[in-house]
């Protein structure tokens, strides 16, 4: 009796030895996120993968004066369909020529007013940044975190464009200034309000410059999910 006493002591001595020689996994920190990533996250683009075609409109109203182009992009195929002043144009994003030059330049304008946060993951290959925790905004003069591109000097339409991205602690742009050539005083600056979800995508439907009389708005939004 006292052998198999001894026998089952021994056998679970064994098993405790066994399971405290087993070593600990070792869990890595998780890296901080840059502001970049913080930025477009903020905006939805953890979700832009699941977006198969996305329509817009671009609306621009200056004084008295309104304009408007259409947009469809389908981002399976590549390819986006304009229609501005009547005249309807699709190209392929993948081959763009000088037949289609115009109009791609006119999409990339629009569409950066539009998803300008998930730009600065495309682009960050393109440009140099700066953030400054603290600066005044431009139109409502509030203290805000200010994060300052500038494109390099070759490739794009715009080359060696700087912008300015004003944003409070959730992330969100609130206004932004931009500036040709890098040049110190800005050519626009407007505000990013009227947030709304499309499909995950939080987007600024309303752009009001400072003086009150140019806005840039988007209507007409479609985010159709994979």
């Amino acid at each position: 009796m006292n052998r198999i006493k001894l026998i089952s002591l021994l056998a679970f001595l064994v098993f405790i030895s066994c399971k405290t020689d087993k070593k600990t996994a070792v869990v890595e920190p998780e890296a901080e996120k840059s502001v970049l990533e913080k930025i477009a996250q903020a905006s939805g683009y953890d979700n832009w993968n699941g977006i198969s075609s996305l329509k817009f409109t671009f609306n621009v109203d200056r004084d008295t004066i309104h304009s408007e182009r259409n947009w469809h992009w389908n981002l399976a195929a590549n390819e986006v369909t304009g229609i501005s002043y009547g005249d309807t144009a699709t190209y392929n994003r993948a081959s763009v020529d000088s037949t289609s030059a115009r109009v791609d330049a006119a999409f990339i304008n629009d569409k950066y007013w539009m998803l300008a946060p998930f730009n600065l993951i495309w682009d960050q290959d393109n440009f140099t940044y700066q953030l400054d925790s603290v600066a005044e905004a431009p139109i409502s003069k509030q203290a805000l975190q200010k994060l300052t591109i500038v494109y390099g000097s070759e490739g794009g339409y715009t080359p060696g464009d700087a912008y300015d991205f004003y944003f409070g602690d959730d992330y969100l742009i609130q206004e932004w200034a931009f500036r040709k050539g890098n040049q110190a005083d800005p050519n626009v600056i407007t505000t990013w309000e009227a947030y709304q979800d499309f499909g995950g995508l939080k987007i600024a439907t309303v752009h009001k410059g400072a003086s009150g009389n140019f806005q840039i708005s988007f209507t007409g939004i479609e985010a159709v999910r994979r």
